[in-house]
């Protein structure tokens, strides 16, 4: 037995891309049948339809659940709804992402990064559940957040940000201030790190000459540090905005009812057994973030990846 697998590794080592491609197969296998398997008879089902009367799918060649889905309202506003919050959420992200990982990338020192990293890892390390329903509980009306408001004499002013209209509420949990907020706070970690990793990559030879050149701090960070950057701001966008167009679990806990894709989705195969429609719907988070893929490889973000 030993000799037949000596021989049998003996045979893969001088012959590597066999040895490669029988390593990739079960990767391939997964990715060819089951999720792009799976992606393809969400599409062929997205051009079925749905007897209005019976309920029963009809297996036939059409475009009646596009239409449906474009010509009401109310999907339309669900789309750029969806939109609008995974957009917000990326950019603020990236905003308070970048300082905090220049800082690691930069300045933290061997003992201090590894505590850093943890800090920005520990978040993940705890149930996606159970974290969006400790924020429901924070931002509640009767939570600790509106308690060390009041005791601090600015309730006022949370009353005042939840009369803004469309985004303000009754409480910050049933807002879409507090569906933001949330957002933005379980995907940070994942515009973090690329954006530290593309910062670590930065030769401090390329900081040195610019200093040595004329260049003060701030025209460095503009000139030399931001641009090099960059790719990892569009990496981590990906994550952020791909997973918030996606979600249908923090706005159907926290927010209003107001009507995310992914609840939508959700509706229509579940509640109302539409099949078809859901297939349309579920569509669309696709075609958004293939355009948006195109436009961040032109970017060069895959080279932070």
């Amino acid at each position: 037995m030993t000799n037949t697998l000596d021989k049998f590794f003996t045979f893969l080592f001088y012959r590597k891309g066999l040895a490669i491609l029988l390593l990739l197969t079960p990767l391939l296998v997964w990715l060819g049948v089951v999720y792009l398997g799976s992606l393809f008879t969400l599409l062929i089902q997205s051009f079925f339809s749905i007897d209005s009367f019976s309920g029963v799918i009809k297996r036939e060649f059409t475009f009646e659940s596009y239409y449906d889905l474009f010509r009401q309202s109310t999907n339309w506003d669900i789309i750029i709804r969806t939109t609008t919050m995974a957009f917000t959420v990326t950019i603020v992200s990236a905003i308070i992402a970048f300082p905090i990982a220049y800082y690691m990338a930069m300045y933290a020192g061997p003992k201090l990064k590894p505590i850093l990293y943890l800090g920005v890892m520990l978040p993940l390390w705890s149930s996606y559940l159970v974290k969006v329903y400790s924020w429901k509980l924070i931002m509640a009306k009767e939570g600790i957040l509106t308690w060390i408001l009041e005791k601090l004499g600015l309730l006022h002013v949370l009353d005042l940000v939840l009369s803004i209209p469309v985004i303000g509420g009754t409480s910050l949990s049933f807002s879409y201030i507090g569906m933001f907020l949330v957002f933005v706070y379980i995907w940070l970690p994942y515009m973090i790190l690329p954006i530290q990793a593309s910062l670590e990559r930065i030769p401090k030879s390329l900081l040195e000459a610019s200093s040595d050149l004329g260049g003060g701090p701030a025209q460095t960070f503009r000139k030399v540090v931001l641009p090099l950057a960059f790719p990892g701001v569009v990496a981590g966008s990906i994550f952020t905005f791909s997973l918030t167009l996606g979600d249908y679990i923090i706005p159907t806990i926290i927010g209003n009812s107001s009507y995310f894709i992914g609840m939508a989705v959700y509706t229509h195969q579940g509640t109302a057994g539409n099949i078809p429609l859901a297939a349309a719907f579920s569509m669309i988070p696709i075609i958004i973030m293939m355009v948006y893929l195109m436009i961040a490889k032109r970017l060069g973000a895959f080279d932070a990846l």
